[in-house]
């Protein structure tokens, strides 16, 4: 027993060291892909070396083929695929950006899709429909068996962003009154069980939810016993309608390996695994940092067309708030031709609040998504940001205004911009994280509009607060 054991163990850490000598010919030390393998790849595609492609990719995971297919010049993407037509994983193409997965499946006959998403998980399968043309979905479908046909439509009819989009509708479920010993014959002999699970669930003969046994459990009970005797309630179970961040929420805050999804008659529909979920949060953060930077959901691949006219619509909103500031600017020139230390300094209060600003503004968008903030700790969290906001605004008023005071040799000057900074910082936090949560509750992604609203407050606030201290002070204008 000892040596088969040792023997097993000698045998998964010969397989892992294989693996790992494996990844390390395929990716640098940078972590990216090797430039001697993609020229090898794209020799083989270029002498349309078949036998060599399909040796090199065999052993790749569906991550790595991904990561080759995006290293790869456009048109030797769509040659790999064509290339190793039957052998090739479309389950890689769930690991590459939009554009190019659209490239390719737009490229590729439907029928030759239709083949290969039979042989994907559910999930995967609607992860590359989805994106696609209602016609080309509809033929695709037509083509594949009666139920997995109608599991595939019944996802794609969920909304986007949804857990009934990113379901996998391959699950165990069993009856109350089986006994354990007929589930582990059942999970034995049934061809059509999902490769992977932790969760049998059972239901009722209307496929209502009753519950749900973790795998460990059916091992440690009696063959005798039935189902209904050792089944818990299933906890957390994610509506089929239920945004897809909610629900990993679920998962974090839970710690679950695996949820089932149910529709609105409690039916179970489909099981939602941690892999999926950890896309899902991957794909939330990205989404608010590309937000935030007013650039949508673009993607590294995306046209230059495409791009461009992504990034205008706020752009163009920029220039607008920009022609306010400038009007604020405009009321005071008479000051500025008086004193030009003015148009010196006046850009550095700014600066100063637009960043105090975005600083405030980030905690407050990340904890209104993770719903850290809410109606009960919000007066808390203000009144924190109005004294941080308050200190700081303190700190580097003495700062430049010491600095300013002996750049121009004007302690007036330095006692100006002193106080200026302090409004200012107090302002930009006050902004950071009112605005926020005003656009929250007028159900208006903060992510996407806060920033131009927090630097056109800033930027107005300093420069009048400057400007406009000045003026009074040296009574000018």
């Amino acid at each position: 027993m000892r040596e088969a054991l040792v023997e097993g163990q000698d045998e998964r850490t010969t397989g892992a060291r294989a693996a790992d000598e494996h990844h390390a010919d395929i990716y640098g030390e940078d972590g990216a892909v090797l430039s001697s393998f993609l020229a090898q790849i794209g020799a083989a595609i270029a002498d349309r070396d078949t036998l060599t492609l399909k040796r090199e990719v065999d052993d790749l995971h569906q991550s790595e083929l991904g990561d080759l297919i995006e290293a790869l010049h456009p048109e030797q993407r769509l040659a790999l695929v064509e290339l190793l037509g039957s052998d090739f994983d479309f389950s890689a193409l769930t690991e590459v950006d939009e554009a190019i997965r659209l490239d390719i499946v737009d490229n590729l006959p439907n029928a030759q899709i239709a083949q290969a998403v039979q042989e994907l998980d559910s999930d995967d399968a609607v992860y590359i429909l989805e994106d696609l043309e209602p016609e080309d979905q509809d033929e695709i479908l037509s083509q594949l068996p009666f139920t997995e046909r109608i599991r595939l439509r019944r996802s794609l009819d969920y909304p986007e962003e949804t857990a009934g989009r990113r379901m996998q509708t391959e699950f165990v479920a069993v009856p109350p009154f089986w006994t354990i010993g007929q589930t582990i014959d059942y999970m034995r002999e049934d061809k059509n069980l999902p490769d992977r699970f932790s969760q049998i669930f059972v239901i009722d003969p209307t496929f209502k939810l009753l519950g749900a046994i973790d795998l460990d459990q059916i091992l440690r009970t009696k063959r005798a016993v039935k189902v209904e005797e050792v089944m818990h309630e299933t906890r957390h179970a994610i509506p089929a309608t239920m945004d897809q961040e909610e629900a990993a929420r679920e998962f974090e805050q839970y710690d679950l390996l695996s949820a089932a999804v149910v529709d609105e008659n409690e039916r179970l529909v489909g099981v939602l695994t941690i892999d999926d979920v950890v896309d899902v949060i991957q794909q939330e953060a990205e989404e608010d940092l590309l937000r935030m930077g007013g650039v949508g959901d673009e993607e590294l691949s995306d046209s230059i067309l495409s791009t461009s006219r992504s990034r205008v619509p706020w752009l163009l909103v920029n220039l607008l708030t920009a022609f306010l500031a400038a009007s604020v600017i405009g009321l005071f020139d008479h000051t500025i031709e008086r004193i030009v230390a003015l148009a010196v300094l006046m850009p550095i209060v700014a600066g100063m609040g637009g960043n105090a600003g975005s600083q405030t503004m980030t905690v407050t968008v990340r904890a209104l998504a993770t719903k850290d903030l809410d109606i009960y700790n919000a007066g808390r969290i203000i009144r924190r940001e109005m004294g941080v906001g308050f200190i700081n605004g303190i700190v580097f008023a003495i700062l430049i205004g010491i600095v300013a005071a002996v750049w121009f040799h004007d302690p007036n000057l330095g006692g100006i911009i002193a106080a200026a900074m302090i409004i200012n910082m107090f302002v930009a936090a006050l902004a950071g994280i009112l605005i926020p949560l005003l656009l929250d509750r007028f159900k208006v992604d903060p992510a996407v509009a806060s920033a131009v609203f927090v630097t056109t407050v800033t930027d107005v606030v300093g420069f009048f607060a400057f400007l406009g201290l000045a003026t009074w002070w040296f009574n000018v204008g």
